[in-house]
C-alpha cells in the first residue's frame, strides 16, 4: 500500500434494464479518472456496481416470468461483460444482494435508529415506482412525477421515516463552508435551493413488497432502495468488516452520478451520514445527459446507444474518447453518429495518427530508423518542448478537476503544433544540405518527444491505441506503467528503433457513411422553393471543414473611422478573441454585449481598417433588403466554444 489514498465511485446502476450509453458514460469517466490518478501515484479505489433491490424489480420479474434473484442475476451479468470489453479497471463490483452489504445496511439503519433519527409513522402520499422515490403533492409536476415525468401511484402503508428535516441548515452550512462538495456549480445551486425549500423527514421502509433489505427489527419492513443502494459506498471500504481500510478510504473523494440522482446523492447521504457521525464525501459530481441527435433516448423511439456496438464497429478507444471528448462533462451533450465519425477522423485518424505516420516514416527515411539526438535549435524548435510543459500542466488540472474535454483539447494541442511543426521545419528540405541535417536530429526528436508525451497524458483514456504507439515508438511496456512523471521532455532515449506499423487509427469513410443514412431519404423542401443546381450542392464533408462554434460577447467598440464595422472580442470557451463585422449600423455595441452568438471559428484572420479579424459573425439579411439584418442567436443559453452542427 503506497500513495495517498483516493476513493471514486460510479453510482451503482438500477438493473431495471440492459446497460446503456448513459451508464457507459459515468464508467468510462470514472475510469479515465481512476487511471489518471494511479499514474499520479495514489492508491485508488474505484468502485462500480449494481443496485437490485426495489417494487420496481421485483414487478419486473415477475411478468417476465422469473423470480427476483434470477433476474438480476442476468442483468448484472450484462453490466460486468460490458465493463470487461470497455476496459473498465473497477477495483471492486458491488451488488446489493451481496450478505456483507445486507449486514452493512441493517447496521446503518440500526445506528439511524438508535440515534434517535429513525421513527415509526403512516405514509400517506405519492410513489414512482420507476424513481422508487416518494415526492410531495406540491412537487409534482401536472400530476406526475418531477423526474421522470411517469404517473405516479398513492400510496398509504406503515413505514419508517429518517428525519430528513432534521439536517437542513447543517447541510446548507456544510455546502456554504465547502462550495466544491457539490459540483458543478449550478448543480450546487439546485440543490441549494432545493434544501431552502425545506427538507420533508424520508419514508425509508416499506412493507408492500417483499424484495428488499429486511429492517433488522421490524418483520415485514424492507429497507428503502435508497437508502440500501447508497449505504454501498460504505460496504465495499469495509465499514461492517474492516475498519482499518475503511479508515484509510472513507471519506470518498469523489461520487460521479447522473444530473438526475444529484438530490439523493448531495441531500439525502449527506444527511444520513451526518447522522451516523462520518465525514461527508469530498465531492459529489453530476453529470449531463445524452440526447440522440437532439432527442431524448427511448425505446419507444428506437434510438437507444448501445455502446458495445459501437464498440465493436470502431474501436473501444473511439467510443472512450468521443465520450468524454465531445462536450464538457457537466453538462448535456448529443450524439448522432455523424459527429461520432468525424470526431474520431479528425482527432484519432488525422491529428494523432496521422503524426505517428509522419514521424516514423521521416525517422526511417531520414535517420535509419533511429531516434536521433537532438542536435542544432531555433527558436521553432524550442517552441515545441516549451508548449509540451504548458499543455500538459493544463491538461493535469483539467483532469483533477473532471474536465476531461478540456484535458484531452490540451494534448491535442500539442498533437496539432506537432503537425504544424512539420510542415513548418519541413525535414525533407533540411536532409538535402549539410546545415539543414545539423538541425535535422533535433525535428525528429522534437516530433517523437510530442509522440511520446501525448500517448502517456492520453493513456487513461485510450486504453490500447496508447499502447500501440508506444510501440510504433519503439518503447516497451505500457505508457500508463511509465507514470504521469513520464510527460516531462526528455524521456525518450536517442538511439531507440522505431517500430512503423499500420495505421493506428484507420479513417472511416463519411462518403459512404452519408450515402448509407440518406439512401431514400429525399430532402424536405417547400413545394415552391427549387432544388439548387448539381453544381451548387455541397458534401457533408465540405460542411464539416466549417468550424461554428458558439460565442459570447464580451465587449464591443466601433471601429475608428468607420460607420459600419464593430470589433467585438468573444469568449470562445478555451479562448478570447476579436472579430471585426459589418454590423454598426445595426446594432449599437451596448446591445451586443451579453449575446451568444455563431461565429465561424478556423476563418483565416484577415485586417479591416488596421484592425485584425480572428473569425467571422454569422447574421442574416433579406435578398430584397439587404438593409435588413440580424444577427444569428441562440434561443437558450449553452457553454461558450460549443460546436454548431
Amino acid at each position: 500500500m503506497s500513495g495517498l489514498p483516493f476513493y471514486v465511485t460510479t453510482p451503482i446502476y438500477y438493473v431495471n434494464d440492459l446497460p446503456h450509453l448513459g451508464h457507459a458514460y459515468t464508467t468510462i469517466a470514472c475510469d479515465a479518472l481512476a487511471r489518471y490518478k494511479r499514474m499520479r501515484g495514489y492508491d485508488v479505489i474505484f468502485l462500480t456496481g449494481t443496485d437490485e433491490h426495489g417494487q420496481k424489480i421485483e414487478r419486473k420479474a415477475v411478468a417476465e416470468g422469473h423470480s427476483p434473484k434470477e433476474y438480476v442475476d442476468r442483468i448484472t451479468a450484462a453490466f460486468r461483460d460490458l465493463w470487461g470489453e470497455l476496459d473498465i479497471s473497477n477495483d471492486h463490483f458491488i451488488r446489493t444482494t451481496d450478505a456483507e452489504h445486507v449486514r452493512a445496511v441493517q447496521q446503518v439503519f440500526q445506528k439511524l435508529y438508535d440515534a434517535g433519527d429513525i421513527y415509526l409513522g403512516s405514509y400517506e402520499g405519492w410513489y414512482c415506482t420507476p424513481c422508487e422515490a416518494f415526492f410531495p403533492e406540491a412537487q409534482l409536476k401536472e400530476g406526475n412525477c418531477p423526474d421522470c415525468g411517469r404517473p405516479v401511484e398513492r400510496l398509504q402503508e406503515q413505514s419508517y421515516f429518517f428525519r430528513l428535516s432534521k439536517y437542513g441548515e447543517p447541510l446548507l452550512r456544510y455546502i456554504e463552508a465547502n462550495p466544491g462538495f457539490i459540483q458543478p456549480a449550478s448543480r450546487r445551486h439546485e440543490m441549494v435551493n432545493f434544501i431552502k425549500g425545506g427538507l420533508e423527514d424520508l419514508c425509508v421502509s416499506r412493507t408492500t413488497f417483499k424484495w428488499g433489505i429486511p429492517v433488522p427489527f421490524a418483520p415485514g419492513h424492507v429497507v428503502y432502495v435508497w437508502l440500501d443502494a447508497l449505504t454501498n459506498y460504505l460496504t465495499a471500504i469495509g465499514y461492517v468488516d474492516d475498519p482499518e481500510r475503511f479508515e484509510r478510504y472513507w471519506p470518498a473523494d469523489v461520487h460521479v452520478v447522473g444530473k438526475e440522482i444529484v438530490r439523493f446523492h448531495s441531500v439525502i447521504w449527506p444527511a444520513v451520514l451526518m447522522s451516523l457521525g462520518l465525514p461527508l464525501p469530498k465531492c459529489v459530481f453530476g453529470h449531463g445527459w445524452w440526447t440522440v441527435e437532439g432527442e431524448k433516448m427511448s425505446k419507444s423511439k428506437g434510438n437507444v446507444i448501445k455502446p458495445k456496438e459501437y464498440a465493436d464497429e470502431f474501436g473501444v478507444d473511439a467510443l472512450r474518447y468521443f465520450v468524454l471528448r465531445e462536450a464538457p462533462f457537466g453538462q448535456d451533450a448529443d450524439f448522432s453518429r455523424m459527429s461520432f465519425i468525424y470526431r474520431v477522423n479528425a482527432d484519432l485518424a488525422n491529428d494523432l495518427g496521422n503524426l505517428l505516420s509522419r514521424t516514423t516514416a521521416m525517422i526511417n527515411k531520414f535517420a535509419g530508423g533511429v531516434i536521433p539526438a537532438a542536435g542544432e535549435w531555433t527558436d521553432l524548435d524550442r517552441a515545441i518542448p516549451e508548449l509540451a510543459g504548458e499543455t500538459i500542466e493544463k491538461a493535469a488540472g483539467a483532469f483533477d478537476r473532471l474536465d476531461f474535454q478540456e484535458g484531452m483539447a490540451q494534448v491535442f494541442r500539442l498533437v496539432g503544433a506537432a503537425n504544424k511543426y512539420v510542415d513548418e521545419a519541413a525535414p525533407w528540405l533540411l536532409a538535402r544540405t549539410d546545415e539543414g541535417r545539423r538541425r535535422l536530429g533535433t525535428v525528429l526528436y522534437n516530433l517523437a518527444e510530442s509522440l511520446r508525451i501525448a500517448t502517456v497524458a492520453l493513456s487513461p483514456v485510450l486504453t490500447r491505441k496508447a499502447a500501440e504507439i508506444w510501440t510504433q515508438l519503439g518503447l516497451d511496456g505500457e505508457p500508463s506503467d511509465a507514470g504521469w512523471d513520464a510527460t516531462r521532455w526528455g524521456g525518450l532515449a536517442p538511439g531507440i528503433r522505431v517500430r512503423r506499423g499500420e495505421p493506428v487509427f484507420p479513417r472511416f469513410d463519411t462518403k459512404a457513411e452519408v450515402a448509407s443514412v440518406s439512401a431514400g431519404k429525399p430532402a424536405d423542401r417547400p413545394a415552391d422553393e427549387p432544388a439548387p443546381p448539381e453544381s451548387d450542392l455541397i458534401g457533408i464533408e465540405d460542411f464539416a471543414r466549417v468550424d461554428l462554434r458558439v460565442a459570447t460577447i464580451l465587449e464591443a467598440k466601433r471601429v475608428s473611422g468607420s460607420d459600419k464595422l464593430v470589433k467585438i472580442q468573444v469568449d470562445l470557451g478555451q479562448e478570447r478573441r476579436q472579430i471585426v463585422a459589418g454590423i454598426a449600423r445595426h446594432y449599437s455595441p451596448e446591445e451586443l454585449v451579453g449575446k451568444q452568438v455563431v461565429v465561424v471559428a478556423n476563418l483565416k484572420p484577415a485586417t479591416l481598417r488596421g484592425e485584425v479579424s480572428n473569425g467571422m459573425l454569422l447574421a442574416a439579411s433579406t435578398a430584397k433588403d439587404p438593409k435588413e439584418l440580424s444577427v444569428l442567436t441562440l434561443d437558450r443559453p449553452i457553454a461558450s466554444g460549443s460546436k454548431v452542427k
